[in-house]
């Protein structure tokens, strides 16, 4: 997972698609199913700064749909360079927590230097592990996964492995661009299939052209499925 600059212009998106070379397909071991589907390569830390985000109000806009409030606990995957986590920061205030994690571990100590040096005390950083964020159970009012859905390479473990970490009424906001995972994007009916597969309902969708895509929330519904029940979803 990488940090959250997927919104950058025509230019510089077209600079990153080219250095990222063939995507992969992944292989899982144990009883989870192999995503039929590339996945893109993580290339990059950033692809705009966060400036131009800012000049976009992208964060603000996500956080404001995506319901979060002063005192939530919040989790930013693949977190990167910290352009949410600072934000989150800010918005859920001292007495919410915010949880950064990123599976780079250049990059989530290059973060947790940045959240030392700005004294963000409700902030902590996590390394995680491409099938398991590691996250804390019953934890969470949100889990963000922001450009970075199209870069896991097992998903279906990754979500199975996720959801203990939601509290009753949690949601996880995913934003992602409409194209295909090898083109760093994840097209809405692929995301929707992959999350039910592992128990999520889709509870919101839209459009978000000043975000670099579309915005989507999920909530968990009923126990967690057996692993070796859950199907694959067939990529078209």
């Amino acid at each position: 997972m990488v940090p959250k600059g997927r919104i950058a212009g025509a230019g510089l998106a077209l600079l990153a698609l080219a250095a990222c070379g063939p995507a992969t397909k992944q292989q899982t071991e144990g009883p989870f199913p192999a995503a039929d589907r590339p996945v893109a390569r993580i290339v990059s830390p950033r692809w705009s700064t966060e400036r131009d985000r800012d000049s976009r109000a992208e964060a603000q806009q996500v956080m404001t749909k995506s319901g979060i409030k002063p005192g939530m606990t919040v989790a930013d995957l693949g977190a990167g360079e910290g352009y949410y986590t600072i934000r989150l920061a800010a918005r859920v205030g001292k007495e919410g927590r915010v949880l950064a994690e990123d599976i780079v571990a250049s990059i989530h100590d290059a973060l947790a230097e940045r959240v030392a040096r700005d004294r963000l005390d409700n902030v902590s950083v996590r390394l995680g592990t491409p099938a398991d964020p590691k996250l804390p159970a019953r934890s969470f009012d949100r889990v963000l996964m922001i450009h970075m859905y199209h870069e896991i390479g097992q998903p279906y473990e990754f979500l199975w492995r996720m959801r203990p970490s939601l509290k009753p009424d949690g949601l996880v906001v995913v934003l992602d661009a409409d194209r295909p995972t090898q083109s760093h994007g994840t097209p809405p009916a692929l995301l929707k299939c992959e999350f039910a597969a592992v128990g999520y309902v889709q509870v919101a969708r839209e459009n978000m052209p000043s975000a670099g895509g579309y915005l989507a929330m999920f909530k968990a519904v009923g126990p967690r499925p057996d692993p070796k029940t859950i199907k694959a979803c067939v990529n078209r």
